[in-house]
């Protein structure tokens, strides 16, 4: 029951989801890049996101248990990593991102 000389609240129509219709935009993460020849090694040479190239380094470092076992968020660099990691033998995972992010290209 509205209150006797206060005016009602005009609500805003609650919308859905909206999408642009512009399909081809991804956003930073969904653009498509091409990796390096050193890291194709590792993810493969055919054009792919920036969250996908980083998703299969990460398969890499598991598969071929690279995490430091004591320190979990350090990673060490085996024959194909190292040329990615600039010759370092190990790297937090936060700087690993920088280094990985050099070797994508932009289409």
């Amino acid at each position: 029951m509205p209150i006797k000389g206060k005016k009602e609240s005009k609500q805003r129509a609650i919308k859905g989801v909206q999408t642009s219709g512009n399909t081809t935009a991804r956003g930073a993460l969904g653009a498509l890049v091409t990796p390096s020849p050193e890291l194709a090694h590792v993810v493969g040479s055919s054009p792919l996101t920036r969250g996908d190239a980083m998703k299969r380094v990460w398969d890499y470092i598991k598969k071929h248990d690279l995490q430091d076992p004591e320190n979990k968020r350090r990673i060490r660099a085996d024959d194909n990593l190292r040329p990615i990691f600039e010759n370092n033998e190990s790297l937090s995972m936060f700087e690993m991102t920088a280094y990985i992010s050099r070797h994508l290209n932009k289409q």
